[in-house]
């Protein structure tokens, strides 16, 4: 589904003034890619975050560039580290008859039997890049990990006949493993020649304690 976002060309400038830009409630941007040239652009920042706690990074995109529309993907949100909100945007124009690759995040399903054994369940990559029609690009990739056990791991090449498209990635890529728990401390009583050390309580000089 593509979400149409109303852009304006702008004039590329000092930083003071996309600093005014977004105190005016807009966010700076750029447009490139396929069939155009690099186009500097602005957003409104209101609509513009909405549209993406909607419908997420991995949409494709409408933009009317007074007037223009140009179907784009995200490859780039830049955020303020402190309040976190969005600082500038980078679309990339494409073409919707072709293939692209794209970033897409990992989700995981099912309950490990490793960790109803006690193991940790551990995610080494989040993401894997699949190439893609832009119709089809998913918001998220499933993997059932109910089958790993402690000690063992579940790669891309175990998932890979599950799914339409091209995953990139080879087939050792590690999706999941289940490590197994921490050894636990065991506290070995002080012994001699294997027996346990009987230690009584006696008083001065030896003697045996008073009643």
């Amino acid at each position: 589904m593509n979400m149409v976002l109303t852009a304006s060309k702008r004039q590329k400038g000092r930083q003071s003034s996309l600093t005014q830009l977004r105190q005016n409630g807009d966010i700076p941007g750029v447009v490139y890619g396929f069939q155009m040239e690099s186009t500097a652009i602005t957003l409104d920042a209101r609509t513009f975050a909405k549209m993406l706690a909607a419908h997420g990074t991995k949409s494709v995109f409408q933009l009317d560039v007074e007037g223009k529309r140009i179907n784009a993907v995200l490859t780039e949100v830049q955020r303020c580290a402190l309040k976190g909100n969005v600082k500038h945007v980078d679309f990339k124009s494409i073409n919707m008859s072709e293939e692209l690759e794209v970033d897409i995040p990992v989700t995981v399903t099912g309950h490990a039997v490793g960790v109803a054994d006690g193991g940790f369940l551990l995610q080494p990559n989040r993401e894997v890049r699949i190439k893609v029609k832009p119709t089809e690009i998913p918001e998220t990739i499933e993997i059932d990990v109910t089958n790993v056990a402690i000690g063992t791991s579940l790669y891309v090449g175990d998932i890979r006949r599950q799914f339409s498209f091209e995953i990139l990635q080879e087939d050792d890529f590690t999706l999941a493993t289940i490590t197994p728990p921490p050894a636990e401390n065991v506290q070995e009583e002080d012994t001699v020649d294997g027996t346990p050390e009987v230690i009584e309580a006696t008083g001065q000089n030896g003697a045996e304690p008073e009643a």
